[in-house]
């Protein structure tokens, strides 16, 4: 009698268990390792019938399938251009007009892109047994709207019967608050054809119905509270970012915001890079990223500027090269060091052009810390940094630098610190500088192909010129 009470308690508080974990689906362990059958048609990256647990929603089923269908096919190939197609192919799909189609004969038409965005549920409900996803193509060449202006996300968006641009707002993530004033709304909506475009104000009415291919533009006036700053590197008391306003500051007026100069600090060398070159010079050239190369990248940008110091170097050379070669050069670095050429000298001279030159958003100064040496390289033993001594001669210089190599040429060149010009040492006009550089050139060597080569070169000449005497000379008997 006691083992058929224990029995009857033991199944009694199954089922009571059983209807109790029943009324709470997030809670029921029976029901989420249950699963259904779910079938996909139509434009998706994968098509066929799919187990789902009976706790999923259309969202979170979707997002599933497609990421481990997605993960599968990047596993086909290792060729970048194959990739980046596929990629392209993998998106081609859209999570607006959703059809579900349920056993019953229901069918509710889903919008995730909505449910993504606003979190309403009725664009995401759960799923049941034998339900039927259906997908439309994604075809943003002919079946989408547009909205750009005053809203947080502009873009191209997949149209559906029945979009309004309230819709469109929605999808565009709102009004942005930035743009309080004036706001006003214009559809643009060309002809069947394309050939005549149609100018709509829809009066700020959220309600207004949307024609495939319109392009909407939310005009509102202009904010200018904006994060305008020059960047300060180098010699002073606090490089960084200096806030400015929207019309710049005047360079005097942004070293003392910078702190002033330390007592180091160079200005023979300084720099003032724009911002359109320095956000392309960081881009293309050092890979930094624009949005954030000013705040993590402070050492590294000074490192870069320093290195474009070097290259500025063969600038002014005499060097032989091809014409084209220099020519490049010379364009690179219009391109790289674009900026305006400001003497830093005059910056504190009271009522100067440069103390009131304006700087503005996105530009860089650079201020180079003071070198007391006068630097020898080139076909010396010993190159580097000499200290400067005033009035001391080039011979002086190269001396201390170990003298003269095997191979160096007897054209010295002086390179002056501050506009990086090549002056032959030749006469005893030149002056040197601290910061100066002192460039000892090797002599040409060629090898014994090449003289060979002059040398036939020149028989060649006299040949010719041989021939032509003696022509003259039978002419003239």
């Amino acid at each position: 009698m006691k083992i058929l009470l224990k029995t009857f308690l033991f199944i009694s508080i199954i089922n009571l268990s059983y209807a109790q974990v029943s009324t709470n689906d997030n809670s029921n362990l029976f029901l989420s390792t249950s699963t259904i059958n779910i079938s996909i048609g139509g434009s998706f990256l994968v098509t066929g019938s799919f187990s789902a647990l009976i706790t999923e929603r259309v969202d979170a089923f979707v997002t599933r399938i497609y990421n481990e269908a997605k993960e599968k096919s990047l596993r086909i190939t290792n060729d970048p251009e194959e990739l980046l197609k596929l990629k392209k192919e993998l998106e081609n799909y859209s999570l607006r007009n959703i059809t579900l189609k349920r056993v019953n004969g229901e069918v509710l038409k889903l919008d995730l892109l909505k449910f993504r965005v606003n979190g309403d549920y009725k664009n995401n409900p759960y799923l049941k047994n034998d339900d039927v996803l259906l997908f439309e193509p994604m075809d943003l060449e002919t079946n989408y709207f547009s909205i750009d202006g005053a809203v947080n996300k502009p873009g191209k968006y997949p149209f559906v019967d029945g979009d309004k641009i309230s819709d469109a707002i929605e999808l565009a993530l709102g009004l942005n608050k930035a743009y309080d004033k004036n706001l006003s709304y214009e559809i643009r909506r060309l002809s069947y054809d394309g050939t005549e475009l149609q100018k709509i104000n829809s009066g700020m009415n959220p309600d207004y119905p949307l024609q495939r291919g319109d392009r909407i533009v939310i005009y509102a006036d202009q904010t200018q509270r904006r994060d305008f700053n020059v960047l300060v590197l180098g010699e002073v008391n606090s490089p960084g970012l200096i806030p400015i306003n929207k019309t710049g500051l005047p360079l005097k007026q942004i070293i003392e915001e910078a702190g002033g100069l330390t007592k180091s600090a160079s200005l023979n060398g300084a720099k003032l890079f724009t911002g359109n070159s320095i956000t392309f010079l960081m881009q293309k050239l050092y890979g930094f990223k624009t949005e954030n190369f000013y705040t993590e990248n402070q050492q590294k940008v000074f490192n870069a500027l320093v290195d474009i110091q070097s290259k500025m170097m063969v600038r002014m050379s005499n060097l032989t090269e091809v014409d084209t070669t220099y020519f490049y050069l010379e364009d690179e670095l219009r391109v790289l060091t674009e900026g305006a050429t400001i003497n830093f000298n005059k910056v504190y001279e009271e009522g100067s052009p440069e103390s009131q030159f304006i700087v503005k958003d996105g530009d860089v100064i650079f201020i180079p810390q003071q070198d007391h040496n006068v630097y020898v390289y080139g076909q010396v033993p010993n190159p580097g940094k000499i200290p400067f001594v005033l009035y001391a001669d080039y011979q002086s210089y190269v001396d201390r630098a170990g003298g003269f190599g095997e191979y160096a040429d007897d054209e010295v060149m002086l390179i002056k610190a501050n506009s990086r010009e090549w002056l032959p040492i030749t006469e005893n006009d030149y002056k040197i500088e601290e910061g100066d550089f002192i460039y000892v050139p090797r002599v040409p060597l060629h090898s014994f192909e090449y003289y060979v080569s002059r040398f036939g070169t020149y028989l060649s000449i006299v040949a010719s010129a041989a021939t032509i005497v003696l022509l003259l000379i039978q002419f003239g008997k």
